[in-house]
């Protein structure tokens, strides 16, 4: 997800298919990829070292060769999958083996004690007593995991001490980052989304404060990123299931304009989606963002070019 301001040879990238892995064997094809990353990737351009730029310098197939070359297998045909969603599910779960899990909301991504939850001092306690582990999911939330039958009652007597309230309602991965700025924006965008009838509807909306990509807002269907001091990046058109790559709509928006610019799209969004379509592929059906197919077209087309051509 790393990618370099102003720099168009660095870019974020979507997962490439090599093809199916028997689940035992997964950990050796996995070692065998990193090995090929180890003997190819880039030791010399700490901005051109990662593995996404590996698989596209030697090209996909190539790419799979070597790892199979070093495995002494082949992977086997893609199978069909799908995710029906990618957003965390608050609160207890029950697993097939019969143990429990409870997902917890963590604003920010940042575990501390406040006048109002007192997460930290909470959770402290609970790791002095707690059989299983802790999980940290790729939207900076809390996985209390594997959970007996018989620890839930004290595990759920010890949350009581480090609970939050439940995440954005319209947006089920809130936004990261940009923690100064974070709380004053998520209140005047649910004011304007309860304003076009939208309040209920998800849209999956991250902040960051850098280019760096750790909350993963290159595949939000709305980002802004963090450019300069008060100033951000705002991006459309990602995948609400994180499939797809956003693109740059406008560059160096201030605080100010945020809202200015997402007023109008909402609006548009209320009165024009088809059923069940979500923001992000209604920005892109509607003109408002080109799609892109993959890392390598991340800068192609953007908003801003094509108002200046025009």
């Amino acid at each position: 997800m790393g990618v370099t301001h102003n720099n168009k040879k660095t870019y974020p990238q979507t997962g490439r298919m090599l093809g199916f892995v028997a689940k035992d064997e997964v950990h050796v094809a996995c070692e065998k990829i990193l090995l090929v990353q180890r003997d190819h990737g880039d030791r010399k351009n700490r901005k051109h070292a990662r593995l996404k730029y590996t698989i596209d310098d030697m090209g996909l197939d190539a790419f799979r060769a070597q790892v199979e070359a070093l495995w002494g297998r082949r992977f086997g045909a893609p199978r069909p999958f799908k995710f029906d969603s990618n957003v965390d599910v608050f609160g207890w779960v029950r697993d097939e083996r019969g143990m429990n899990h409870c997902t917890l909301f963590v604003e920010n991504g940042r575990v501390e004690d406040t006048a109002a939850f007192r997460m930290k001092t909470g959770l402290r306690e609970l790791a002095k007593v707690h059989r299983g582990e802790f999980r940290l999911t790729p939207n900076q939330h809390l996985v209390v995991s594997n959970v007996a039958d018989a620890e839930v009652p004290r595990v759920k007597a010890l949350l009581a001490d480090s609970s939050a309230c439940v995440a954005f309602p319209t947006c089920g991965l809130a936004m990261a980052e940009s923690e100064r700025y974070l709380p004053v924006l998520i209140s005047k965008l649910e004011a304007c989304l309860e304003e076009v009838g939208l309040a209920r509807e998800s849209i999956v909306m991250r902040m960051t404060g850098c280019p760096n990509g750790c909350a993963r807002p290159w595949l939000a269907e709305v980002a802004f990123v963090g450019k300069a001091y008060g100033a951000y990046n705002m991006y459309l058109g990602g995948g609400y299931h994180g499939q797809r790559l956003n693109k740059l709509y406008r560059s160096s928006v201030k605080e100010d304009e945020i809202l200015a610019l997402m007023r109008p799209l909402l609006r548009r969004y209320a009165a024009e989606r088809e059923e069940g379509e979500h923001f992000g592929d209604w920005t892109i059906r509607a003109g408002i963002i080109a799609k892109t197919h993959e890392g390598r077209d991340f800068h192609d087309n953007v908003a801003e070019e094509e108002s200046d051509e025009e």
